[in-house]
């Protein structure tokens, strides 16, 4: 018995097989989930990985900037599945003129496009896919990197995640009274693709080696993906609007 048994789970955001949305998808079907990945802008490039899962997922084209791809999202999944419990948004993207320490001069296109695709977005998929929640309820999770202080060279992306976690609480309050649960999980650094498209990056990598409490792996996805699948569970009813920070305690502590 999984804590995800008969759950139906839609991942976004599996690129490679070191994307946490990846070891989502694997612990999801691990503890008894059928997951449907969508992928941008390689959709074979996540069929592929799709097919190192224990159980190979159909994968949905999906670019969330695209009106079309998100108004023919619910019934394409129906095609699948007949509903969903449970949603995963690994999705974020920032063009390079918006990062490495050019804050001040970075355009509004720029702009625009890094807070549409990474925090407007989870509000368009939650409306895109709220139609396939049942009466019970369902759990939509985002996955982000603490927007609490300002990182070197993270910079405009940074303020897309402030808005990713704004967006969370407004979107717990508008629709919790259908019963559906709202939350993130704010990962430590991890060396995933999108990691590298951030200039110095080695910068987080020494923070977290140093003030981790309980220390902290790079390399390892699983513990963000295993506390996603807790929130997709049944195990936090009562919890919405909420950050799990999955950091090694980098957040908790000072200098």
């Amino acid at each position: 018995m999984g804590i995800l048994d008969g759950k139906r789970i839609l991942v976004t955001g599996v690129l490679t097989e070191a994307s946490i949305a990846y070891y989502v998808a694997r612990v999801a079907q691990e503890q008894g989930a059928t997951v449907v990945l969508t992928a941008f802008p390689r959709p074979t490039l996540t069929e592929r990985i799709a097919r190192k899962l224990p159980v190979t997922p159909p994968v949905l084209e999906l670019d969330v900037t695209n009106p079309e791809h998100m108004g023919s999202l619910a019934d394409r999944i129906r095609e699948h599945v007949d509903g969903l419990d449970g949603v995963v948004h690994s999705i974020g993207f920032a063009p390079q003129a918006a990062l490495g320490g050019n804050f001040l001069n970075t355009t509004w296109d720029d702009v625009s496009t890094a807070v549409h695709v990474s925090a407007y977005s989870f509000k368009s998929l939650a409306m895109a896919t709220l139609p396939l929640f049942p009466a019970g309820g369902a759990s939509i999770v985002g996955l982000d990197f603490d927007a609490s202080i300002a990182w070197p060279g993270y910079d405009w992306m940074g303020v897309a995640k402030a808005g990713l976690e704004s967006c969370c609480r407004y979107l717990a309050r508008d629709l919790g009274p259908q019963k559906v649960r709202v939350n993130l999980v704010a990962a430590g650094p991890l060396k995933t693709m999108a990691a590298k498209s951030i200039p110095g990056f080695e910068k987080f990598e020494g923070v977290w080696a140093e003030r981790a409490p309980l220390g902290w792996n790079i390399a390892d996805p699983e513990p963000a993906a295993r506390a996603c699948v807790a929130l997709l569970s049944p195990w936090f009813p009562a919890t919405t609007g909420e950050i799990v920070h999955v950091d090694g305690g980098v957040h908790a502590v000072g200098v």
